[in-house]
């Protein structure tokens, strides 16, 4: 069992840091909001350290999960960051969805200083990561990736070395332009058949049996229709993803005309009031009329 530290308790981090503490390692945590850091400690046991710098002390392993470029910039290379405690022999894991610029960065970083660094998103949600299911694709050298593999199968059920520095984020990009496409085609497909006429659930049962498949259609058909979307992966988050998307695409040349237009269809979303609302929200500007 490894000795590590989880920096970011919030919707994702809270339950895989819970993993790591159950499968048996040694885990430290840090959380900007000492509360939640509190509550976490009171719930799996472990420790709480009051700096990301010192929760890193020590550690062979140190995960995040934060928000973006600049909470990673934060709790990284920032006063009283984990980077200015790191062993050499360490490996610094991100998970958080962030720019492949900033993973480039931050690997170099800890090159420079003697550790190691992989930027290894997540997909799967936080029901992915309270279920220890999460799929997570990570960018960096061979070496590291084999250390630090089997600690995060604590929490996942898929892992795999993309290749080097920013391939996770770049995977992860894709990950997000084929669920905006998938989900803004589920949600013309439930309100064309509203509109024709059709019952939602039952020309679902039988489309989802076949090629239209997906799991946006399995677990989010029903609360489309229902017009519920008070859970899940909020419309704000999705729109910073597509934005690094958007933003790399302009970087490599890559069209995205699918992504652009639904990124702009999560604005009006936005404008609706519907900015913590979940990312299947998108058939709500469709039936607002």
């Amino acid at each position: 069992m490894a000795k590590v530290a989880f920096l970011g308790l919030g919707v994702m981090g809270y339950p895989m840091a819970g993993h790591l503490k159950t499968k048996g390692h040694d885990v430290t945590v840090y959380n900007r909001t000492a509360a939640k850091a509190e509550k976490w400690v009171a719930q799996f046991g472990g420790r709480r350290a009051p700096a990301a710098s010192e929760a890193a002390n020590g550690q062979e392993f140190v995960f995040a999960c934060v928000g973006n470029d600049d909470d990673l910039r934060a709790v990284t290379t920032g006063a009283e960051g984990a980077f200015e405690r790191l062993e050499k022999s360490a490996v610094f894991v991100d998970h958080t969805t962030a720019s492949a610029v900033v993973a480039r960065e931050l690997t170099a970083i800890a090159e420079a200083q003697g550790f190691g660094f992989l930027d290894a998103p997540v997909s799967g949600g936080q029901a992915g990561a309270e279920g220890g299911a999460l799929s997570v694709m990570c960018g960096g050298a061979p070496d590291n990736y084999a250390r630090a593999e089997p600690v995060i199968l604590s929490y996942a059920r898929a892992c795999r070395l993309m290749g080097p520095s920013g391939s996770g984020q770049l995977t992860k990009m894709v990950n997000q332009i084929c669920i905006a496409g998938l989900v803004q085609a589920l949600a013309e497909g439930l309100h064309f058949a509203k509109r024709a006429g059709l019952d939602p659930d039952a020309a679902v049962q039988i489309i989802g049996k076949g090629a239209a498949q997906s799991w946006h259609m399995d677990t989010r058909h029903k609360t489309m229709s229902a017009g519920k979307f008070d859970f899940g992966f909020a419309v704000d988050w999705m729109r910073k993803d597509l934005a690094l998307c958007l933003e790399e695409a302009r970087r490599n040349g890559a069209i995205l005309p699918v992504a652009a237009l639904v990124d702009q269809f999560y604005a009006e979303i936005q404008k609706m009031g519907g900015a913590r609302w979940d990312l299947s929200s998108l058939i709500a500007r469709l039936e607002r009329s």
